[in-house]
């Protein structure tokens, strides 16, 4: 599925007249759609220009250019918040006013009101005029509703809308950002902590406008309420004015310490996100290392300290909607009081009057004030981390193109750089060579000598301090760990260029890819996944070659391509690839394969970062220089490495990827006329269908405590509503006694009337009371249930996610997995509980109210039915629609951070070959998709709010005019109770239906946590039978009858494996790439399950658990896996080992004098993913850490292949005098690392071929290893055979 595609519904908006904006009908055919069958991302409308992504993004980050180079003027630190006002104050001030008029109709219906109380108060049948008069203020106050109702969506939606753009942009602005990191940037941040900023941080912009104009808007409408209370009730008003003044400055005080644990909060999770990645990515090794418990405690650890801090946070918010449910009542209270202690009277218009007034501060004052306060402090937090990242370096291209004259050459002079500007010694010092079109100049050298930072040094990556680097043509660029992108191996080549039919299949010769291809059921249209499944090493690194030669560049830099594929491959992609294909261009080839030296133009050999030797390999036959002498290990300094993530290859001409007629702003630089789209696959994951369940809400309140707490909070909900409406329903009773009284004309002194009042105040007393205590009861026991229940759910996925087979991780991407533990545990911790508590809330408020009209006035029920009934279908209409919208907005956003984490992974080479332009139009591309979703959420919201208050304006005036008309049979305290809960009841009816609609819309993310809590597991890490302690003391591994294959439903990649691994014997594996070498790990290590039966000294391996096989067999892999954090740590992960033994491990994998010479030794802190090595000192460190645990069997696969040949020997070596007695398996494409081992073994598509003992297999003049060595060339052939013996 492309990002975007081709025939989008231009959205309806566009073309929609007046009355169909202001009352959302351009809607309408999309519910009819959602009422019939499941929404698909192809139902949803584009977006309209104005929201485009990169139309917001260039227009914000304009604006922040400016503001960095003002600052830099001013001699100050750049303020972010500055260039988002500049950008967007204009329509927020116009939004702004609308604030203040619709606020303003609040104010103004308790007047209508107190006026339509009195005149039932003081109701004489012949006074016509004053009835004339209160039907005009019936119209009046139906007309306040109306207008409030529409004023209220218009603000809401538009000012929503600012939200989602500024959102939008800050997005475009943090990956553009993400593509022009330098590499010292990028050590000071992480995948995790970027993801974090682009899933956690950015949400607070939607939140904050919402509410940030109630800053002004609440004190105003305070005021503007005290000035009428005190023409209603005198001095007493100020009473309760001083309550809300109290409770004000309270609320402004939380709102600094929200301040400190929203940032304390946001460190946590970006810790917690970063582990995780890293565990994702390193899945395989932690699954044959068997750390999946150690890892558990550790991430559950880090969320136990988030959770505490969160818990904290949420207590403040519980205390803030307690307030909110609370403080209207206390205000009441407390201006009665003092009107009672002042002795003055007042009567029921009075009473309802002021009831009134304070209800229309409910919202504005003591909801949305401390709600601003709240989001404005997170906000600050999110704009300061994200201004931090905005700040980091920036990497500056410094080379031109082409050339003047049109000839392509790299001159390097007298070039010096390091990568740490504060060690003393620089990576690369005084290198000076100059490569012409048509010659291959290989570089040579010890591991950590320096040649990848020689080849960055050329990309611009590796700034040089001192010398000239001139770089002039098109660059193309394999790195040395493959990288490729998710899409099919075609479109992993052709990446964006035309496809050439007679080039294509050239370059797939040249590239030794034929046969691979042939293997795949798909051919060249198979879907690779995030991390390149379902091709091995080799197959990856071979794509990665046949991508950059497909490219066509000048220059073409090589960084030890040959190393993942054996020897007859590793010759025909140099003989085919290297010196035909490549033939008339500047070839700088990295390399450890010393037989292909005597057809390189040059060779310059680097050791410690200085040109040791530099000529041709007949100069250097004839001065006699011994090559592999150079190779010596003398004191070398580690080769900090280049950045961050493995950099990748991709072409010039990326993209015009958006095949839509959505217009570009700025025409990107003319491009090679030969250029298509590229096709990155990016797969919506599915989403469930139909409503959340009644069980997920039960799993979800069971997961955070047990039943009789759910019971009790169930009971405290019911006291809290009821205290709360007999309150309201004790206040129009106490007003009739008392106007009763004064009607009759009773003297204050008299004992009985002084007693009944006396009697009406002590049960409003008590009433007030429990209503406050009832109320901050429930709300802190919410928040301590559902944030518990978070953490519960957060940590049954992690445990099932770390126990689902391999396989899992290569089917999903990691933007997807992360996406669960980012944002919808995000939502689980921070929204999730304040709606589903305000929704409970405004609920039992609404059936209260409801109870206490009918009680009132009997007749109202005749209007209150059908208003439930429509809002009840209206709800449930809405509902098919837009629970599709938000599945369709939580799907849409994986593909955000998935083309984000692939692109920081694939760095360098989006960089060489210019293609930044191209992947921001990607990331732009996933981001409009996400807005179709987020702005039809956000319209449809409105839709359904629009029709529930004209609805409910509806109710109103039935209910003012059927009072009037009535008026002979009621009582003033009943009329006035009604009117003021009418009012009440037009904003909570609409605000419950939208919130019961945001708890189902947030309950889907806790449904796809839930859904990740139930995936199909692996076999057990132990079972009741546990092997003997002493297992396996021998370490005799036979494989009887195996068929093994990754995926259930996928090819066999091992067929009829009979084989016989014997006690302390060395084997060594070989075999062309793709033949199933690695595949006989996976089967051994059950990574999935093997058919037929692998037995390791008589014990069945399916007859144990996982763990039990796993921990007694050592296995050092092809990729190596490290965790940020110390050299030790990453050594030595459980502290099992002492000092001494880590550097013996160390000196015998040949690392010991690099770490020595790292300035904190041990301590050393390693960058994301061992960045801060080069790839061969990170396997060196693998292998070390695999060397410690000492087991009787020790499988090699391909674990040195990133290393040069002289360590690789020594390291050999003394692998087999330590491990003597163990059984050694070696899997390589070296066979100089093999033909030291007793018995070798050749697999050749999945089948095993032949076994036989080394020298024999040397005689036989037609067996496949014999081959295999003959193509290695007649001197190294006659050198392994001569060893051999």
């Amino acid at each position: 599925m492309l990002p975007v595609s081709p025939e989008v519904k231009t959205n309806p908006l566009r073309k929609a007249n007046f009355c169909s904006r202001l009352f959302v009908w351009w809607l309408n055919p999309l519910f009819k759609i959602g009422h019939k069958r499941r929404l698909e991302p192809d139902d949803m409308y584009s977006v309209l220009p104005e929201d485009r992504s990169q139309r917001l993004g260039e227009e914000l980050q304009g604006h922040w250019d400016q503001e960095v180079k003002r600052a830099q003027k001013d001699a100050r630190e750049p303020s972010f918040m500055k260039a988002i006002i500049k950008c967007y104050w204009k329509p927020y001030v116009v939004w702004g006013i609308f604030t203040f008029l619709e606020e303003g109709t609040r104010v103004v219906q308790p007047i209508f009101l107190g006026k339509m109380i009195s005149y039932v108060e003081n109701y004489h049948l012949s006074d016509s005029a004053a009835s004339h008069e209160a039907y005009g203020y019936a119209a009046g106050l139906s007309a306040c509703v109306l207008v409030w109702a529409v004023l209220h969506h218009l603000y809401f939606y538009h000012i929503q809308r600012v939200g989602m753009r500024l959102r939008v942009a800050v997005c475009h602005m943090i990956y553009r950002k993400a593509l022009r990191l330098s590499s010292s940037a990028m050590g000071k941040t992480t995948t995790g902590q970027v993801i974090n900023l682009l899933s956690n941080d950015v949400n607070r912009f939607d939140q904050v406008m919402m509410f940030l104009h109630f800053l002004w808007a609440g004190p105003l409408q305070a005021v503007a309420v005290t000035a009428l209370l005190w023409m209603e009730i005198g001095i007493s008003c100020l009473a309760g004015m001083a309550v809300l003044i109290i409770l004000l400055f309270l609320q402004s005080c939380f709102g600094k310490l929200f301040l400190s644990l929203r940032s304390k909060t946001a460190a946590l999770t970006d810790k917690r996100i970063r582990t995780m990645s890293e565990v994702i990515t390193g899945i395989r090794a932690i699954k044959m290392n068997a750390w999946e418990k150690s890892l558990i405690d550790r991430i559950t650890r880090l969320r136990s300290k988030e959770i505490s801090k969160i818990l904290k946070s949420s207590y403040l918010r519980g205390m803030n909607l307690a307030s909110f449910f609370t403080v209207s009542k206390i205000m009441i209270f407390v201006t009665f009081i003092t009107n009672k202690l002042l002795d003055n009277r007042i009567t029921a218009s009075q009473v309802f009057v002021v009831v009134t007034l304070f209800a229309a501060l409910q919202f504005s004052s003591t909801l949305y004030f401390p709600m601003a306060i709240e989001k404005v402090s997170e906000a600050i937090i999110s704009i300061q981390r994200i201004k931090n990242f905005l700040l980091l370096d920036e990497i500056t291209q410094c080379y031109p193109l082409l050339p003047s004259d049109g000839k392509t050459i790299v001159d390097v002079q007298a070039f010096t750089a390091s990568w740490e500007k504060a060690s003393g010694t620089p990576t690369l010092q005084g290198l000076s060579f100059t490569v012409r079109p048509g010659e291959v100049l290989a570089v040579v050298g010890p591991v950590g000598a320096g040649k990848s930072s020689l080849l960055s040094a050329l990309l611009g990556e590796l700034p040089p301090s001192q010398g000239k680097v001139s770089v002039h043509g098109r660059i193309a660029y394999v790195s040395q760990q493959p990288w490729v992108f998710p899409g099919t191996v075609k479109s992993n080549i052709l990446f964006g260029k035309k496809f050439e039919e007679d080039r294509y299949e050239e370059v797939i010769r040249a590239c030794a890819l034929e046969e691979d291809l042939q293997l795949l059921k798909e051919g060249d249209l198979t879907e690779i996944g995030d991390r390149g499944t379902p091709l091995s090493e080799g197959q990856k690194a071979r794509v990665s070659l046949a991508r950059a030669v497909y490219q066509d560049s000048d220059i073409y830099l090589l960084d030890d391509p040959l190393s993942a594929v054996d020897a007859g491959v590793s010759r025909h992609l140099f003989e085919q690839c290297v010196r035909q294909a490549l033939k008339e261009k500047i070839t700088i080839l990295v390399t450890h394969q010393l037989q292909h030296l005597k057809d390189a133009s040059q060779i310059l050999i680097l050791k410690d970062g200085k040109m040791v030797e530099r000529g041709t390999y007949s100069e250097f036959l004839k001065s006699r220089v011994d090559i592999l002498s150079l190779f010596e290990k003398g004191k070398e300094p580690s080769e900090p490495s280049p950045g961050p993530g493995t950099p990748t290859v991709i072409s010039e001409s990326l993209v015009q990827s958006l095949q839509s007629p959505r217009p570009s702003l700025k025409d990107a630089a003319p491009e090679d006329q030969d250029t298509e789209n590229i096709q990155v696959v990016l797969p919506l994951e599915d989403h469930l269908e139909g409503k959340v369940d009644f069980k997920t809400y039960k799993n979800y309140f069971t997961a955070g405590a047990h039943w009789p707490v759910i019971i009790f909070l169930i009971l405290a909900n019911i006291a809290a509503q009821v205290a709360y409406i007999l309150q309201d329903w004790w206040l129009a009773y106490w007003a009739n006694v008392q106007s009763d009284l004064y009607f009759v004309g009773y003297l204050k002194e008299d004992e009985d009337v002084v007693f009944v009042l006396n009697w009406c105040l002590g049960v409003y007393s008590g009433l007030t009371v429990s209503t406050v205590l009832f109320g901050i009861t429930r709300s802190l026991l919410i928040f301590y249930i559902l944030v518990n229940s978070s953490q519960t759910l957060h940590n049954k996925m992690l445990e099932t996610i770390l126990r689902v087979p391999v396989l899992f991780f290569h089917r999903n991407l990691i933007g997807r997995i992360l996406n669960r533990f980012s944002k919808d545990v995000g939502h689980m911790d921070d929204l999730l509980p304040l709606i589903f508590l305000d929704f409970i809330q405004t609920f039992l408020l609404m059936i209260g109210v409801v109870g206490v009209m009918v009680a009132a006035i009997p007749w109202i029920a005749i209007p209150v039915i059908p208003l439930g009934i429509v809002s009840f279908f209206l709800r449930r209409y809405f509902l098919e629609t837009s629970r599709d919208v938000k599945r369709l907005e939580c799907t849409t956003r994986s593909p955000v951070f998935s083309h984000l984490a692939s692109s920081l992974r694939g760095l360098w080479t989006i960089r060489a070959c210019k293609a930044e332009q191209k992947f921001q139009e990607l990331f732009d591309a996933h981001q409009d998709l996400h807005s179709e979703a987020w702005f039809l959420l956000l319209t449809m919201s409105r839709w359904l709010a629009v029709y529930l208050d004209v609805i409910c304006a509806i109710f109103v005036t039935v209910v003012a005019f059927g009072a009037l008309i009535l008026v002979e049979s009621l009582d003033a305290g009943h009329v006035g109770l009604v009117l003021s809960l009418t009012i009440t009841l037009t904003r909570m009816s609409q605000w419950c239906v939208r919130q019961s609609v945001e708890v189902e819309n947030m309950m889907i993310s806790v449904e796809r946590v839930i859904e990740y809590t139930d995936l199909v597991k692996e076999a057990s890490w132990e079972l009741e039978y546990r092997p003997p302690p002493s297992w396996p003391n021998k370490g005799l591994i036979s494989f009887n009858n195996v068929n093994f294959r990754h995926m259930l439903d996928g090819p066999l990649v091992l067929k009829n494996i009979y084989a016989g691994f014997y006690p302390g014997q060395k084997r060594g594996i070989v075999g062309r790439t793709g033949a199933g070498k690695s595949s006989l790990t996976a089967a051994l290590f059950r990574l999935s399950e093997p058919e037929g039966h692998i037995y390791i000294d008589d014990i069945l391996t399916t007859h144990i658990g996982l763990h039990d096989l796993r921990k007694k067999m050592s296995v050092a892999l092809q990729e190596p896996v490290l965790f940020t954090g110390t050299m030790r740590n990453n050594l030595d992960p459980f502290n099992e080992h002492t000092d001494e033994e880590l550097w013996n491990a160390l000196e015998e994998v040949q690392l010991k004098d690099t770490i020595k010479n790292f300035p904190g030794k041990m301590n050393t802190e390693l960058a994301e993913s061992g960045l801060n090595l080069s790839v061969g000192q990170r396997q060196l460190v693998c292998l070390a850490r695999t060397i410690l645990k000492k087991n009787q069997i020790l499988i090699m696969d391909k674990a040195t292949s990133n290393v040069d040949p002289r360590t690789d020997e020594l390291i050999q070596k003394k692998i087999f005098e330590k491990f003597a007695d163990c059984t050694v398996l070696t899997i390589t494409h070296r066979l100089n690392n093999v033909i030291n081992c007793q018995l070798i073994t050749v697999l050749d598509s999945g089948r095993l071929e032949e076994t036989g003992l080394t020298n024999y297999l040397l005689k036989k003049k037609n067996s496949l290893f014999y081959k295999m060595v003959q193509q290695l060339g007649r001197a190294e052939a006659a050198l392994l055979t001569k060893r051999a013996k």
